[in-house]
């Protein structure tokens, strides 16, 4: 396993062939994702790895006993960084700050499974859901708990939670702001999987790699499709899918999947 993390970034990077390890590495404020520092990682990975068509799946995971708390309460209650000053700087610091993180995952071409290794809590919780698949230890809940501090989700929340769980489950998690336990997760949808803490990477890793065995350019096109039929209508999704499917047709991955299909044996891919 390879460490690909700048120095001294909130977020570590390891790689495994393809397949890309972020881990949110501030066990300190329980993996906070408000700081300036965990915007610019995030976004910045998410970057990066659109450019990099060998990177084919990431998971995502947190160090120590947390997965994301979220907002860093402890500035919130300084009003500090992205809670501090005036109203209208704080709108701007929401845009120009944590906001960032959502829109960078949403457009990051590359599959993302989310290792839940525990608490995921307001924005942690949102972080999860931007992923594509979520997996989650026994250890972890989600609390979309921004009301029990007297806000509203800042970072997507409305917008990523109905999409997940449906909207009277997402009116039940948002105005309550309780947990959903893992097992509760996994009943409500939250979580394909409940796995032991032990297990909960090998898991990730190994769902990782049956997406990551496959042909990368139909990979990265399915899911756009993906994400732009939450917003686009059958007949916009139906001529994008026109498009992607021709250009699927004239990449040589294609021709070599449908000679490992014919010869029956594993396909061989380039991403080209």
């Amino acid at each position: 396993m390879t460490d690909t993390t700048p120095t001294a970034s909130p977020l570590s990077v390891t790689r495994e062939g393809n397949i890309e390890i972020w881990t949110l590495n501030s066990p300190e404020t329980r993996n906070a994702i408000s700081s300036d520092e965990m915007v610019d990682a995030l976004v910045g990975a998410a970057d990066r790895v659109n450019r990099d068509t060998s990177v084919r799946v990431i998971v995502l995971t947190g160090a120590g006993s947390a997965f994301s708390a979220g907002g860093n309460v402890k500035d919130m209650a300084a009003g500090v960084g992205l809670f501090g000053g005036a109203s209208h700087e704080q709108r701007n610091g929401y845009r120009d700050g944590i906001q960032r993180i959502p829109r960078a995952l949403y457009a990051c071409e590359v599959p993302i499974v989310a290792a839940v290794n525990g608490p995921a809590v307001g924005a942690g919780c949102d972080l999860s859901l931007m992923c594509d698949m979520r997996i989650a230890s026994t250890n972890a809940f989600f609390a979309e708990s921004f009301v029990k501090l007297g806000i509203i989700p800042g970072d997507g929340g409305a917008w990523l939670l109905p999409r997940v769980v449906g909207p009277a489950r997402a009116a039940e998690m948002a105005l309550t702001g309780d947990r959903v336990d893992a097992a509760t997760a996994l009943e409500w949808g939250i979580v394909s999987r409940v796995v032991e803490p032990d297990e909960l990477l090998p898991q990730a890793m190994e769902l990782a790699r049956r997406v990551a065995v496959n042909p990368p350019v139909a990979v990265r096109m399915a899911k756009k499709l993906l994400r732009e039929s939450q917003h686009q209508s059958l007949d916009q999704l139906l001529e994008m899918s026109a498009a992607m499917q021709a250009i699927a047709h004239h990449t040589q991955d294609h021709r070599e999947a449908v000679t490992a299909f014919v010869e029956r044996r594993d396909g061989n891919y380039t991403g080209n």
